[in-house]
């Protein structure tokens, strides 16, 4: 008995596991298309049009994964109201963000034209035309503008007497899902504070995006907090629509210089958000330290969609070339602490994605993980960061940014300077010395001598490990990987394997 209680403890046949049941958590965006007329909530008929009228022959469909038990109705209205002659796929899982448009995906298939359900960031397409399909978020547009204008008419009920010329203005954002209602909520704003001299603006966001379009146009509006007529005023005040998300978030850190009230739906609340944007700039800033300490970064490919991903990994390139910083690429599709863990030479990572995606925070991570913009911080001299935050592709290839940087050709090592100077630390609080990658000083000193040199293969053959810190890290672990071995080992003889389902295989073979 005691040996069959210890089997029991220890192994299982798999019947829970396969027989249980998964709890799958439906918001109430999804409950409420449930309900609805999907032909209606979709926009089956604009997007029937734009595919008859542009002779797309082959559509991708990109859902995110709330929205995927509509896929199939969604396909049955399409493909029915299209006609012949327009093939329809659905995609799977997205190779990065689902805010994001996965061109690699739609390639697979040849698709001429992505169609794009649910939550966007609105980044500029490189290769593919693409359809939005927002959708409509549940809201109570009433209550809406009733608790903003509360908040709005506190906060300007002392500028009532202000010249019209310079009255302040109120800038609405809002999430995708709410783009529907956004003139409802404006014009019921500007009657609400019509009395405090203020004026209300939104602007309206695409519903279709194509690779050659003006990309300042569509990215700079609602996600990336590029300046606009209304954003160079002194006197604005942003009021957003949305609960918390990756969204507010970079509009907090992005306009760092404006009140910002926002309204969740959810709660029906609105309130004051522009407190937390402090401590999130101080959180970044720490990244920042932590970077300036490194000297082998990581390039993370986050996105294959975004415009102008290519020409900015070319510039990270180059500045790190020029800081003297080894540089690796690395493209791992989704992010997590495992997958990253994997590189353990290199000391901090840089990853290329759109705004929603670009700012990453979690404590799992063994290595800091900052933006482009904050390893141009970081490469700078100390106190040149005047506080601004940038996440647009398009301004920091344009060194347009609002901090002041040094642009790329000013990025340079000092003649004057010692190569060998020590740096102070203010992560650790010591001083520490920097290693050089890629000079003259570096080649010559590990030149000839035995350290430069390291066995990699039983044949014998060398390889020069100077310029590799990769190598280097390699060649100082204790394991370095399986021993292939080649020619020594025969192969192995190919067996029968057990056959069935999970729930219970059989061995018998006959």
């Amino acid at each position: 008995m005691t040996d069959s209680l210890a089997v029991s403890a220890f192994s299982a046949s798999g019947e829970d596991a396969i027989t249980r049941t998964i709890e799958f958590n439906v918001d109430s965006f999804t409950q409420d298309i449930v309900s609805s007329d999907l032909v209606e909530t979709y926009e089956i008929e604009r997007t029937v049009a734009a595919i008859v009228e542009g002779n797309f022959k082959r559509v991708a469909l990109q859902f995110p994964d709330e929205l995927l038990c509509h896929s199939v109705p969604i396909y049955r209205l399409l493909k029915a109201k299209a006609g012949e002659g327009h093939d329809i796929y659905v995609l799977a899982d997205t190779s990065y963000g689902s805010c994001c448009v996965d061109e690699v995906a739609a390639q697979h298939v040849d698709a001429d034209l992505i169609v794009h359900y649910g939550h966007a960031c609105l980044s500029q397409p490189s290769r593919l035309p693409v359809i939005y399909i927002f959708g409509n978020k549940p809201i109570d547009v009433a209550d809406c503008i009733d608790q903003l204008g509360k908040c709005l008419t506190t906060k300007f009920q002392q500028d009532t007497d202000s010249d019209n010329d310079n009255r302040p203005t109120i800038l609405l954002r809002y999430d995708v899902g709410y783009s529907y209602c956004a003139d409802v909520i404006t014009h019921g704003l500007e009657g609400r504070l019509q009395l405090l001299n203020t004026r209300v603006s939104h602007h309206p966001l695409p519903t279709r995006l194509d690779p050659k379009a003006n990309v300042q146009s569509l990215q700079t509006l609602e996600q990336t907090g590029a300046e606009t007529d209304e954003d160079r005023c002194s006197n604005i005040t942003i009021a957003y629509v949305g609960g918390e998300s990756l969204n507010l978030t970079n509009l907090l850190m992005t306009h760092s210089n404006c009140e910002v009230y926002a309204y969740d739906p959810s709660t029906r609340s609105a309130r004051l958000q522009s407190h937390r944007t402090n401590k999130l700039l101080m959180r970044r800033f720490a990244m920042v330290q932590r970077a300036r300490d490194a000297d082998v970064f990581g390039i993370l490919v986050g996105t294959l969609g975004v415009a102008s991903y290519l020409p900015l990994i070319t510039r990270i390139r180059k500045l790190l070339a020029r800081a003297h910083k080894k540089s690796y690429t690395i493209s791992v599709g989704k992010l997590n602490p495992t997958k990253l863990a994997n590189f353990m030479e290199i000391e901090c990572f840089v990853l290329v994605a759109c705004p929603e995606n670009s700012l990453i925070d979690a404590k799992e991570f063994l290595r800091p993980i900052i933006t482009p913009f904050e390893l141009e911080v970081a490469l700078q001299a100390e106190g040149t960061w005047s506080g601004q935050y940038v996440l647009n592709f398009e301004k920091l290839l344009a060194g347009e940014s609002e901090s002041n940087l040094v642009p790329l050709g000013a990025i340079a090592e000092d003649e004057d300077d010692d190569p060998d100077r020590p740096t102070f630390s203010l992560v650790t609080g010591k001083y520490r010395q920097p290693k050089l990658y890629g000079t003259q000083d570096e080649d010559r000193s590990t030149e000839g001598t035995s350290a430069a040199l390291a066995l990699r293969n039983q044949d014998g053959t060398v390889s020069k490990l100077a310029d590799s810190a990769a190598a280097l890290f390699l060649h100082s672990r204790s394991y370095q990987g399986l021993e292939a071995k080649l020619g020594e080992d025969s192969p192995a003889v190919l067996e029968q394997g057990r056959s069935g389902i999970p729930r219970g295989y059989s061995d018998d073979h006959a």
